[in-house]
């Protein structure tokens, strides 16, 4: 009799272990699926943003067919020039080459496609790379954009500073010619911000690492200088 009931006492025990075997292996099982679930929800989820985030831009007027740059000229041979308004060596280009690159637009030898990117907001505690390149399309929406590229130059902030305020950045606008207004709205609704992070991962897939980057007729230049690109466009165009 005792034997019996020890028997039955340990066969209670196995089904209780076996249950809670069961019962962890069920919760393991509905872990597992739901973090399986999260991740392919996230992977969904990222995907839908990443399309719309490079579908959803407004391109500001003279921007090129893809939306990656503001086109001036009309001549046989591209340049297309990466620049990111924070960027001092940019600024050097433009106090050395910009010149010569106008001349070309005039003389109809080129058609040059402005990309201004935003590789450098780190370098600012207020994302000033994104803030001018965008206000470069507000520029662009009166038709001043070279002309404001040439003064935001002119009055680029150091590195590792906020940069240019917003209403520095809608001064510079209307001393171009852009009307006050315009400039004002555009720059403080941030229109053109997502036109610049498209510009900006366009540029990033290009494999452009770093700025000023020059292409003639998508060559990358290593002569910057006014003398190698006119003797790359010359080259170019024959």
């Amino acid at each position: 009799m005792s034997s019996r009931k020890g028997q039955k006492k340990a066969a209670q025990v196995v089904r209780a272990q076996i249950a809670r075997e069961k019962r962890r292996t069920r919760t393991i099982i509905t872990s597992i699926a739901a973090v399986v679930l999260l991740v392919i929800a996230g992977l969904i989820g990222w995907t839908v943003y990443s399309s719309q985030k490079s579908k959803s831009f407004t391109s500001p007027p003279n921007a090129n067919h893809t939306g990656t740059g503001i086109v001036l000229g009309q001549g046989p041979v591209t340049i297309d020039l990466y620049e990111d308004y924070l960027c001092p060596v940019c600024k050097q280009f433009q106090d050395t080459s910009g010149p010569t690159i106008t001349q070309l637009i005039n003389e109809n030898k080129v058609r040059v496609v402005y990309h201004p990117v935003a590789f450098l907001n780190r370098f600012s505690s207020t994302q000033y790379s994104t803030r001018s390149a965008a206000a470069s399309g507000c520029a662009a929406q009166g038709a001043r954009f070279k002309e404001f590229t040439d003064a935001l130059f002119a009055k680029q902030p150091p590195e590792n500073s906020a940069g240019l305020s917003d209403n520095e950045l809608i001064d510079i606008g209307a001393s171009v010619g852009v009307n006050r207004d315009a400039m004002s709205s555009c720059v403080r609704d941030g229109t053109y911000k997502t036109w610049t992070a498209h510009v900006t991962d366009d540029a990033a897939k290009s494999g452009v690492t770093g700025t000023p980057t020059v292409k003639v007729n998508g060559k990358e230049l290593t002569d910057r200088s006014p003398e190698g690109i006119k003797a790359a466009v010359a080259a170019a165009g024959k």
